[in-house]
């Protein structure tokens, strides 16, 4: 068994848990590769490792070779290992270094059970469907898909832009709006729901289109089937708007036209017995905390 891992950077007081990390996966006789970002931060911080430590630095690299990927940070590090994955359906383990982690669900304290139960078989892997932008420049080449959302903001000015939106070849609306987001149901407790989009349980099989800050107030999330094609056409004051595909955004022309779809592959994620969305929501967002009480 080979297991990759992926992280932005490493804070003095993680350092103590990755070598634990480390060592836990040799004494299960996995082999490690680290992605060379997280290398080159461990090394930083003078980590010794050992030398049969492998670095990759691609898709390419570990598509046929590893079985597993741990995240190392919170959901945005997640969000980056998705371009890392691609359509090769290794299972990704979050394990969380942040702060609110919907994502990133294996707590530090966590890991040694978590690798052990890996090593065991005992564990469970769900998929979560993928959100895909069609346009003719391709913009964003071969990694034109997203986990949490798809958004199309404006650029370069204070004026809002127009957003012409058909489902399904029929006229849906027109938003006069600072931007657009369509999110997954995986994205529904992230930038969506920061501007008053519902949660949707993980496997509902919907996208929600939110406006930001929509001049007319009448203008409220719309949950549709995520079978549908969205066809979006965006014009502003400016020359040109933004696209943002979760954390990754490229700028697009004024008047340009994008396709918005569900993509064909799914993702991978690795989840134990004790996992669950609901306690995840009443954790995270302290559904039923009353402060009086505390």
């Amino acid at each position: 068994m080979k297991i990759a891992i992926y992280g932005k950077s490493i804070d003095e007081e993680d350092i103590t848990i990755v070598c634990s990390m480390l060592d836990k996966i040799e004494r299960v006789g996995a082999e490690v590769t680290l992605h060379q970002r997280f290398y080159n931060a461990l090394r930083s911080k003078n980590v010794e490792l050992k030398s049969n430590v492998q670095v990759f630095q691609t898709h390419q690299e570990i598509k046929n070779e590893v079985q597993f990927l741990f995240s190392l940070g919170g959901d945005g590090t997640f969000l980056d290992t998705i371009s890392l994955v691609k359509d090769s359906n290794i299972p990704i383990l979050g394990i969380n270094t942040g702060r609110l982690g919907f994502l990133s669900t294996t707590a530090t304290s966590e890991i040694e059970t978590a690798i052990d139960a890996i090593s065991k078989g005992e564990f469970q892997i769900e998929k979560r469907s993928l959100i895909e932008l069609e346009d003719e420049d391709k913009i964003f080449g071969d990694e034109c898909f997203a986990l949490n959302e798809i958004s199309v903001l404006k650029k370069d000015t204070s004026s809002m832009i127009n957003i012409e939106v058909e489902l399904d070849g029929i006229h849906l609306n027109t938003y006069w709006t600072d931007g657009l987001i369509i999110s997954t149901a995986t994205g529904s407790t992230a930038y969506s729901l920061s501007c008053g989009g519902p949660i949707l349980m993980p496997g509902s099989g919907n996208f929600v289109l939110t406006p930001i800050a929509p001049h007319n107030l009448n203008v409220r999330p719309i949950v549709i089937n995520d079978h549908s094609i969205l066809k979006l056409k965006v014009e502003g004051r400016a020359d040109r708007n933004l696209v943002a595909l979760d954390s990754r955004s490229k700028e697009l022309k004024n008047g340009a036209t994008i396709l918005v779809k569900k993509a064909k592959h799914q993702i991978s994620i690795v989840h134990f017995t004790n996992d669950s969305f609901i306690q995840s929501l009443r954790n995270k967002l302290n559904w039923g905390l009353d402060k009086r009480n505390i």
